[in-house]
């Protein structure tokens, strides 16, 4: 297939135009750069071997969607591009509904004029805001989602969900994930943040380089074993990985689908440093710090409905996706600067 990548400059969309190449796709790239970088794009093609068509263009920028648009025929689209971190869609919610939505809207209704009506788009799991019932399945009601950020997930959802029940014509496939961390097994790419991150992974392997004196963890009284956030973290080349396998829902024209990506495994913020610590030998100290505004204390996947769908089920443990971090971020100190 010829696959319109938004945000493929980006932690996940990188990761998954290496597989998509891998498995014989042609891909182009729409990204504006913001957070992400060139550089990400360069070392994929030296790991596939492909060079990547790249547009810096931003999903708001009609014009310039139109122009690729006139350029290319794609099958389908997967669509990352949006802001994402949650803390920070509490204090700049116009920016993340501006970015999010508006930006969502320009792209379908681009896609529809150009005639491609296929979508697979980078959803959440905060779409199950304080989850009904764990493991959490897909039937599990959509929940109040606790910031910004998840209501921009759980609304584009909603709206692309309608398109399509107006338009049968319309494969809309909704991949809620669960934590994504690690990075490729080269160590040529991974998680870049601006500034100081905001999930737990970059933060603990950059305590570990020595950018950053501790970890904060936010919260120890959480209804969990040791008292830390469990939560339910996938390789990120395992997610990437559920990407190329959602095409076969495209494919068998699925109307709409919706799948947890997530190992159906869950694990307390310590049990990460414990892990990290084991992986690498680097101790991570760390102070214990207040809870967090709109974090839960339990959030862990049911992915079997993917697994017997899509043929797809996450192959990396926790060490796994340590180690991988931590030669990443070892190879690139500074990330891709």
């Amino acid at each position: 297939m010829k696959i319109l990548v938004t945000g493929g400059a980006g932690y996940i969309g990188s990761h998954t135009v290496i597989e998509l190449q891998n498995a014989g796709h042609e891909v182009v790239v729409v990204d504006n750069l913001s957070y992400s970088s060139e550089v990400a794009l360069q070392r994929v093609a030296e790991i596939t071997g492909k060079e990547v068509t790249l547009y810096q263009v931003d999903i708001r920028d009609r014009a310039g969607l139109n122009r690729v648009m006139d350029k290319h025929s794609f099958d389908c689209c997967i669509h990352f591009a949006g802001l994402k971190a949650v803390g920070e869609s509490v204090s700049l919610p116009w920016e993340y509904y501006d970015n999010n939505i508006t930006g969502t809207l320009v792209l379908l209704d681009v896609m529809r004029k150009y005639g491609c009506k296929n979508i697979i788009f980078s959803s959440s799991a905060t779409v199950y805001g304080d989850p009904a019932v764990i493991p959490i399945t897909e039937e599990c009601p959509k929940g109040q989602c606790t910031n910004p950020y998840g209501h921009t997930k759980s609304m584009l959802e909603q709206i692309m969900m309608d398109i399509q029940k107006a338009d049968p014509a319309w494969n809309v496939v909704l991949l809620r994930y669960f934590n994504p961390i690690g990075a490729h097994q080269s160590g040529a790419i991974g998680e870049d943040p601006n500034g100081i991150p905001n999930n737990l992974m970059p933060y603990i392997t950059q305590v570990a380089v020595g950018k950053l004196k501790e970890l904060g963890v936010f919260g120890d009284d959480y209804d969990t074993p040791d008292g830390t956030g469990v939560r339910d973290y996938i390789h990120v080349v395992d997610l990437a990985i559920g990407h190329v396998k959602a095409l076969a829902a495209i494919e068998r024209k699925c109307g709409v689908a919706v799948y947890n990506l997530g190992t159906g495994k869950g694990y307390s913020v310590l049990d990460v440093v414990h892990a990290f610590e084991e992986a690498t030998g680097v101790r991570i100290p760390y102070t214990i710090r207040p809870r967090r505004a709109g974090d839960i204390a339990v959030c862990y996947s049911d992915p079997s409905k993917a697994e017997k769908e899509l043929g797809w089920k996450a192959r990396f443990d926790l060490v796994d996706m340590c180690r991988d971090a931590w030669r990443w971020q070892k190879n690139n100190p500074n990330g891709f600067r």
